[in-house]
């Protein structure tokens, strides 16, 4: 279960140890014979890249640069995971368990079962019902399909809905438990909230922190620094789950227009122990070459 398996996960073990600055530079993850390896992987990189369609090889390119990288698990193709895998990247699959998309295939069996809650106007989005057994089992089967693939592991999203929804909290923790034992050796991510209260943290092998410095303000159709409270408490739990021998990232929301301030944002990743990720709100602005923490 989760971290007893960790793979990827000596992953930040080596971060754990290596609070530093930001570097431009990459540092590919291929194992000795020249093929990807996820088990003796330690990224350097890391690329959310849900707005990139990874099955263009034009579109992918930059990202075989990138140790580890989360693309879109139900829109990507097999042969696409297996061409970044070539390049010696970890390929984990993106899989909201916490809302459904209406574009999502399984939207229809979730309205149709009733196991929708409220909807999410930012996203377009509707909480998802997981204390329902049939919910669960729309997602599990989805992670299936998504894993036979050929992916390194799932990156699971909006698991942090039980803070807004705590009726759901059972719920959440029993998927997560059930995707832990799925993805057997492989990688389990999640994002956001706090894993700890949460319940899941032991099932995880990685987290990722989103706005962390900077954020993309909905309402002001803006992007801003988040507080400094706001600041301090990311790259707190950042430091907290490094500890707890988890791999950490940090995704933070720019324009793109200041390269410096970028820099600033994933020098303070790096500085709580996370690999940084600095993109625009669509997560389509890839990096070239990654940033990466000097050790």
């Amino acid at each position: 279960m989760g971290r007893s398996r960790i793979r990827v996960v000596a992953v930040l073990l080596v971060l754990a140890g290596a609070a530093g600055g930001c570097s431009g530079s990459s540092n590919g993850s291929a194992g000795s014979d020249g093929s990807a390896s996820a088990v003796d992987a330690e990224p350097e990189s890391f690329a959310l890249a849900l707005g990139v369609d990874a099955d263009d090889p034009d579109a992918r390119e930059p990202l075989g640069a990138y140790d580890l990288v989360v693309v879109d698990g139900a829109e990507t193709s097999a042969a696409s995971v297996r061409a970044l895998q070539d390049e010696g990247a970890s390929v984990l699959a993106y899989l909201s368990v916490g809302t459904v998309e209406p574009g999502r295939s399984w939207f229809d069996a979730a309205r149709d079962g009733g196991w929708l809650l409220d909807h999410w106007d930012d996203w377009d989005e509707w909480y998802a019902a997981v204390d329902q057994r049939g919910m669960r089992e729309l997602l599990l089967d989805e992670a299936r399909t998504e894993l036979a693939k050929g992916f390194d592991g799932l990156f699971l999203d909006n698991t942090d809905m039980v803070a807004e929804h705590p009726q759901q909290r059972a719920g959440m923790v029993r998927l997560v438990a059930d995707l832990d034992d799925l993805v057997a050796g492989r990688v389990l991510f999640a994002q956001n909230g706090d894993p700890v209260a949460a319940g899941i943290v032991d099932h995880l092998d990685g987290w990722n922190r989103e706005d962390v410095s900077s954020t993309y303000d909905f309402d002001a159709e803006a992007y801003a620094a988040v507080s400094d409270q706001d600041h301090r408490a990311a790259l707190a739990s950042l430091a907290d789950l490094r500890r707890r021998g988890l791999t950490v990232t940090a995704t933070d929301y720019t324009d793109g227009t200041d390269p410096a301030e970028d820099d600033r944002w994933a020098e303070a990743a790096c500085a709580a122990g996370g690999l940084p990720f600095v993109a625009d709100i669509d997560l389509s602005r890839i990096a070239e070459p990654p940033r990466t923490c000097e050790r």
